[in-house]
């Protein structure tokens, strides 16, 4: 069930990043290429799927949700072209291809994740029915809040100045929960906005996606010390390698598994509490540390 309804997502917002990229005009093909190769290299789509599993959880038309979706994996994917540049973790390798500085050139890569940052915003701005525009404005502010310096940038920023140092777990957690976290948060936000539930069962999925988006995180720290190079797709040990600050460095490998499973724990006990059939949901909070990429 989990794997097909993760297919069937993805399979729904790749569509839609092939429609918004090759929809742009061709006054700059290798700037326009360079975003489709950053926007369309794989993964599991893991914050669309949120976005639609949250959504329909709480019976929201998937098409009110498919520029959210495609909004938030603009975003990721902007991230990801950034954070593999020589000025961060200098990575040759994503998903078992060449990242975009690699396959195209840096400042080229530059451009192509700031295009699809504005992407994102162009995509969710858009009019959209069956939504007020109270509604679309609350999602460009989540989703820009969870972008910015108190998200995903702020994070990555701890992240870099953690490098090379000791830090404690309270610092930890909050860059994991900024760097990866807020993202994921966001995107259970979005299909928070596009429903019309109280404020109980909101606080409670947020608190579940609190806590699978710090999960997510220690599991990406475990698979780099326990996954293969051909597996992860980039190589086996480069956070290590590279000394950065992580849950397996701090706690140990057990203790980092540990962490996981109990941030795991809490997910599922605010799903039980809501009165929807969130199966599949918790499906997924499973998943994110029983995975192998």
């Amino acid at each position: 069930m989990l794997a097909d309804a993760i297919t069937l997502y993805q399979q729904r917002v790749d569509k839609l990043l092939r429609h918004y990229i090759s929809s742009q005009d061709d006054t700059e093909p290798k700037l326009k290429a360079a975003m489709q190769h950053g926007a369309l290299i794989g993964g599991k789509r893991i914050r669309p799927f949120l976005v639609y599993a949250v959504g329909d959880m709480l019976n929201v038309p998937l098409e009110r949700l498919d520029a959210c979706a495609a909004a938030i994996e603009c975003i990721h994917a902007y991230s990801l072209i950034h954070d593999d540049l020589p000025a961060m973790d200098d990575d040759a390798l994503r998903r078992g291809q060449p990242t975009v500085h690699i396959a195209f050139d840096e400042a080229t890569a530059i451009l192509a994740g700031d295009a699809l940052q504005t992407l994102a915003f162009e995509i969710i701005s858009q009019p959209m029915a069956q939504l007020s525009p109270k509604q679309q404005l609350a999602m460009v502010a989540a989703l820009a809040k969870a972008s910015g310096y108190q998200g995903m940038c702020g994070g990555q920023s701890m992240d870099l100045n953690a490098t090379d140092k000791q830090i404690d777990l309270t610092t930890l957690k909050q860059l994991h929960r900024l760097k990866t976290g807020a993202l994921i948060r966001c995107a259970v936000a979005l299909a928070i906005i596009a429903a019309d539930i109280t404020d109980n069962e909101q606080d409670l999925l947020l608190e579940f996606a609190d806590a699978v988006g710090l999960a997510f995180q220690v599991q990406d720290d475990v698979l780099d010390i326990i996954a293969s190079t051909e597996e992860l797709g980039k190589p086996q040990g480069s956070d290590c390698e590279s000394n950065k600050s992580t849950y397996p460095k701090l706690l140990g490998l057990s203790g980092a598994q540990a962490t996981a499973e109990s941030l795991i724990n809490d997910a599922l006990s605010a799903l039980a509490k809501l009165p929807y059939n969130s199966q599949l949901i918790a499906e997924f909070a499973r998943f994110i540390i029983e995975r192998r990429v």
